[in-house]
This record gives structure tokens, sequence and C-alpha cells, in this order.
């Protein structure tokens, strides 16, 4: 039998040995890896094969495939035998208290049953956890069956462009709302945000006392945090009739007053200008 043949013969066992062992395997493992790993093991299997020592093929290799599989796994793993045993142990438990109670245990009976703490279980799992290794095309998605954990990855020291102009955006805003504060609100929130003055100081500053330096900070933050918020709703929402009262006309007048402070397309280059400066 020629060995090219005996291989294409041979591969529904590599199969049926990856679904026998991969009961034994977290959920984490991919099946297509180990169907790689055992195929690797058939084409050696094929090359050693000496029917002269009387071993039927299919026996000699079921035992060189099992094998590669096994090789493969711990290749890929990354934690020390005892964690593997001991994370075993602890899924053996909390399966038979599962079967017991009819239903999954709490935290604090799984660590009773094991004899340990709820805080070493966890960091037990954590440690199983960290060292999962993963391809990129391993397949993650649970709704699209084509998406691989490369695709569920992002780069966040390269945001997405749309990502970055709506940054853009956002700070030019605020640097606008900033100045267009009342002056000692502007005073407080540059001083304590930007330039890491106490309270005493800028009490000091202001002669006024620090509670009253406080009462001006939490004032200034929502009108910043309003008058931002007043750029981001549909134009209709801003072209409505402004708010009753003093202070409802005065919200408006400020979050009109941010919104004219400058063009979009100001707003954009300036804080490309600034990030590169």
């Amino acid at each position: 039998m020629g060995r090219i043949q005996e291989i294409d013969e041979y591969l529904p066992l590599v199969e049926q040995i990856v679904a026998q062992v991969a009961i034994n395997f977290p959920r984490h493992v991919d099946r297509g890896e180990l169907v790689r790993a055992g195929v690797l093991g058939l084409v050696e299997a094929a090359h050693r094969y000496d029917d002269s020592r009387g071993v039927p093929f299919d026996r000699f290799a079921a035992l060189r495939i099992r094998g590669a599989i096994l090789d493969a796994v711990r290749a890929a793993d990354w934690a020390p035998r005892s964690v593997r045993a001991l994370a075993r142990r602890v899924d053996a438990t909390e399966q038979e208290l599962a079967n017991r109670l009819s239903r999954m245990p709490s935290a604090e009976e799984l660590a009773d049953a094991t004899g340990t703490s709820v805080e070493d279980l966890r960091g037990l799992r954590d440690r199983v956890f960290r060292s999962v290794v993963l391809t990129l095309d391993y397949r993650a998605g649970a709704d699209d069956p084509d998406m691989t954990l490369g695709d569920m990855l992002s780069d966040r020291t390269a945001p997405e462009p749309d990502e970055e102009m709506e940054t853009r955006e956002l700070l030019s805003y605020l640097r606008d709302a900033v100045c267009l504060l009342p002056e000692r609100h502007r005073i407080v929130v540059v001083g304590y945000f930007l330039e890491g003055r106490s309270s005493d100081e800028l009490a000091r500053l202001l002669g006024v006392t620090e509670s009253r330096v406080s009462q001006l900070r939490s004032e200034a933050l929502l009108m910043l945090r309003e008058g931002i918020e007043a750029q981001y709703q549909p134009g209709d929402r801003q072209a409505d009739v402004p708010m009753a009262g003093r202070v409802g006309r005065r919200k408006t007048a400020y979050a009109a007053a941010i919104s004219s402070s400058s063009r979009w397309q100001d707003r954009l280059t300036m804080m490309s200008a600034t990030a590169t400066a």
C-alpha cells in the first residue's frame, strides 16, 4: 500500500481519535487545531511504519495520532501541570455538587467542598484563564460562525478615524466650554484641574471660603456637562424655545455660545494642530 493511499484511507481515524480525546479538553481548544495535529501524526506514522514487525497499521497510526494531538495541546498550554490537576479536581467536585444539589453550587459551597477559600478558587481560575493561548483565527463568534478572534480585537493605540474625529470634536467643545464659563467658575476649574492648585489656594485667591470653592467647582462641572451634552442633541432640540426662568435661560445661552464659538472645521483642525504641536 502506498503511503499517500494510507494517509487518505486513514483520515477518518484522525477524526475519530479527535472526538475521543476532545472530551477531556476545555471548550476553548480548537478541534480544527487537533485535527491538523492528528493529520501530522498520521503522516509521521505512514513514514515510520514497518510492516515486518507484525503490528497492524491502524493500531500503530492511532498511537502516533493520539501522541501528536497531546503534544500539540501541551505545547499550547502555559499552565503548570499542578495547576491543571487542581483545576480538574475543582471541576469534578463542581460537577458532583451540581448533580447532588440539582443546581450549580455557589462559590462558597464549592470552596467548602474542595477545602479551600473563595479567594483561592478565584485565583486558580484566573491562572488557568490567563494560561489559555488562542490563535487569531480561532472561531469566537456566537452569532457569526465566521467571526474570528482577530476580528474582535482592536488596536487601541491606533483609533479608528471616526473615533479620532469624535475625540477631537469633544475636546474642542470642552475647551470652548471652559473658556465661556463665568470668571470665578473658570478660575476654579483651570486652577484645580489644570494647574493643580488646592482648594485652600483658590479660596485665598478668590477671597472666599473653601466650601464656596467646592460649590463653584460643582456648579462649573454641571455647566460643562450640560453645555457639552447640548451640542449632541438633534438640531430641532437645540432650536426649541429656551427653558423658562433665569437659570433655564442662562443654560440655553451658555449652550448656544459653545455651539457658535467655533466652526466644526475649526474644531477638528485646531485640535489636530494641538495634538501634533
